[in-house]
């Protein structure tokens, strides 16, 4: 599915999600993502040497992270309120499928905290914690 159809408020050019592949609503939620190469952020992200930004990869994180979030009662949605920690071990180029995960590891009723990890071909490319408020 589409992360619009799951309810994810955000749109181009601000959505780095293609599609949620399996969502456990209230605890999880896989989805995936490629960059095309087209991106405006690509330009200047090195010049001949283009990688994702490690500040788009924990957005993207941050985006399964709400879908996994969200309930069949739930009533809004959600805003990154903190990053806990991120690690990228290493670059992820334009044309790579991105594997990003998200799984619920708290709930303090306003505050929601999240297990997230990118992969690319197995191999980790970013992992941390996430943050996001109800709305």
């Amino acid at each position: 599915m589409t992360p619009a159809e799951l309810g994810l408020p955000h749109r181009e050019p601000f959505i780095f999600v293609d599609r949620i592949t399996e969502v456990l609503p209230g605890a999880s939620a896989l989805g995936c993502k490629t960059f095309s190469g087209e991106e405006a952020f690509f330009a200047g992200h090195f010049p001949g040497n283009p990688i994702v930004p490690g500040v788009i990869l924990t957005e993207a994180l941050a985006q399964v992270a709400g879908i996994a979030g969200m309930t069949e009662s739930s009533t809004g949605g959600f805003l990154l309120s903190a990053i806990r920690s991120m690690k990228f071990p290493r670059a992820v180029r334009p044309g790579e499928l991105i594997l990003l995960e998200a799984k619920m590891t708290t709930d303090f009723g306003a505050l929601v905290g999240f297990e997230v990890a990118a992969t690319v071909d197995g191999e980790t490319v970013a992992s941390g914690q996430v943050v996001l408020s109800r709305t």
